[in-house]
């Protein structure tokens, strides 16, 4: 495993989303909920679809990273026999994941670890998702080369992420509610304003659709395609590691 290395401002960036996240963590699936009228739900089953193959194989080992309260990971887990992971480096989001997990009855590995050094060898997933998380990360670059590590040759990474709207109306409405009326909402039932004024900040910094297809291909993926979700709220960004590509 090839030692990962940060910068000051890189690790002084992931050291503030952690506080971040750790400080709306109880409330944290509450605004997901609220404040998309529920349609995240359908986007992570989106995911789920995209994955149908490797998820239907019992053989096979899924890494959800970022995984937060474990949506996504359990959405997956419910779609088939495949292996399901959750990582993620907030030790009160696991937890959270770690207590519906228990709830429902079922027993998935919920892993504390960063995304920019994660603790696997080389070639260890099937696939790997990471959903609302790739642009929290302190180098998109360093770290989807760090995904794709882990990935094994002909397997996928998956990518749900908020992206640019091309519908005009929606554009322009979307853009209204993230910077004025989502940190509104989001600050006082979380009571972190902070916390919902940089969604809509880390959002407007993050590549397009057709910006993170090139960082995907840079990062050493191919067959990449992406599909928009809501008129491009959010897009499904997919690619798969070649067979030549050992790590």
């Amino acid at each position: 495993m090839r030692p990962v290395s940060l910068t000051e401002k890189e690790a002084a960036h992931s050291a503030s989303v952690r506080s971040m996240f750790a400080g709306i963590a109880r409330r944290y699936d509450l605004l997901n909920h609220v404040l998309s009228l529920n349609i995240d739900k359908l986007w992570r089953r989106a995911v789920s679809r995209r994955l149908a193959d490797i998820l239907s194989r019992p053989d096979a080992a899924v890494l959800d990273v970022a995984c937060g309260t474990g949506d996504l990971a359990l959405q997956l887990n419910s779609s088939g026999p495949a292996a399901i992971s959750g990582l993620d480096f907030c030790r009160p989001m696991l937890d959270i994941a770690a207590e519906k997990s228990a709830r429902s009855g079922i027993d998935l590995p919920w892993i504390e670890g960063d995304a920019m050094a994660l603790p696997f060898p080389d070639a260890a997933f099937d696939a790997v998702t990471i959903a609302f998380g790739l642009r929290n990360l302190p180098n998109v670059p360093k770290g989807l080369k760090e995904l794709v590590r882990t990935i094994k040759p002909g397997g996928r990474l998956v990518i749900l992420e908020f992206s640019t709207p091309w519908i005009p109306g929606i554009k322009q409405l979307f853009g209204l509610y993230f910077t004025k009326v989502l940190p509104r909402i989001g600050g006082s039932i979380s009571g972190s304003r902070g916390a919902y004024e940089y969604l809509p900040d880390s959002v407007a910094k993050f590549p397009d659709q057709a910006g993170l297809s090139l960082l995907l291909a840079e990062a050493g993926l191919e067959d990449i395609t992406y599909k928009n979700l809501s008129g491009g709220i959010a897009a499904i960004h997919e690619g798969k590691k070649p067979q030549g590509l050992l790590n």
